[in-house]
């Protein structure tokens, strides 16, 4: 579906970090937008300029109940994602990932509408092929600390496939792949946000493990407009399709740029690595390119610079 002015669009999670920056996107657009989010890990200050625009509704509900709104589109991106969050109530992240799928599927059929699922590079687990393809399985441990979410996303995934094969809904599956930008939670446990936000209060910037495990950063603005595409493509393109930059850094490279981009006098300090925790992560977006014409136009220093910005003035 071609989104425009008019249509009204529903966007679960709309309160967390890409949720926000998508409300206001298609807000712009014209549309009308109903975000949903019981703001576990979203916040009211993100959507807080969205709520006098009178196509903008918020509703402070919880995805693993069933709700119905008459709309013309999902974007399902509730649940917390970061591991300090997901980790904090394991049940509660897996039950988010099944039921916030299963309720958005729900509504998708009994309206005929498209549905998204933002699923995530985290269904790679710890890869064993780099970069990562959407054709590979994966190599996730069912059992570890990460489970609640990467085999949450999985399980959610599967549901997608399952009431497309069974149904004929209209789903799409977005892997998102690491973000970063304004709205980001302080304390988050996130690369980017935790070395800013340490950066800037001359506290210690503790990296994980040696340094050496890379990862590759998709500015929120060039993600916005991934997750667009992808909701606009062909009916016939259901994913799932990797959305992310494939500008690698190891993490003791992105701890030195922040460094010297806030002149902070912090140090390094190295601790234990956390069990699964990826050794690489880069995507290989040779579909998103193809199939969506997408790819992003923001590099990592242009995105960090805003988003350094952006905490300066919250903390």
């Amino acid at each position: 579906m071609k989104i425009s002015a008019g249509h009204k669009i529903l966007v679960t999670g709309g309160a967390g970090f890409v949720g926000s920056h998508l409300c206001a996107y298609l807000l712009n657009l014209g549309c009308h937008v109903v975000c949903i989010d019981n703001l576990y890990t979203g916040r009211r200050q993100n959507i807080e300029p969205l709520l006098a625009n009178p196509k903008f509704s918020f509703h402070a509900f919880d995805v693993c109940s069933p709700y119905d709104f008459c709309v013309d589109a999902i974007f399902n991106l509730a649940c917390p994602a970061s591991p300090v969050h997901y980790q904090e109530d394991p049940i509660y992240t897996m039950k988010t990932s099944f039921f916030g799928a299963l309720h958005a599927l729900e509504l998708a059929k009994k309206y005929d509408i498209p549905v998204l699922q933002a699923s995530t590079s985290e269904v790679y687990g710890d890869p064993l092929i780099h970069p990562q393809t959407e054709d590979y399985w994966g190599n996730v441990n069912p059992v570890g600390i990460r489970s609640c979410y990467d085999e949450g996303k999985r399980c959610a995934e599967t549901l997608f496939f399952d009431f497309h094969r069974t149904f004929g809904v209209k789903i799409k599956i977005a892997r998102i792949f690491n973000t970063y930008g304004p709205h980001m939670l302080e304390e988050d446990g996130r690369v980017v946000s935790n070395f800013i936000v340490q950066s800037l209060r001359a506290k210690p910037i503790t990296i994980y493990g040696d340094g050496s495990q890379t990862r590759s950063f998709c500015y929120v603005d060039d993600m916005i407009l991934g997750l667009v595409a992808l909701m606009e493509s062909d009916t016939s393109f259901i994913g799932p399709v990797n959305l992310g930059n494939p500008q690698e850094f190891s993490v003791k490279e992105i701890a030195e740029i922040i460094l010297r981009k806030t002149n902070s006098s912090s140090v390094l300090i190295y601790k234990d690595l956390p069990l699964d925790d990826p050794k690489v992560r880069k995507p290989d977006i040779s579909r998103a390119k193809e199939v969506l014409h997408w790819q992003p136009r923001i590099n990592f220093i242009e995105g960090l610079q805003s988003t350094i910005q952006y905490f300066q003035q919250i903390l």
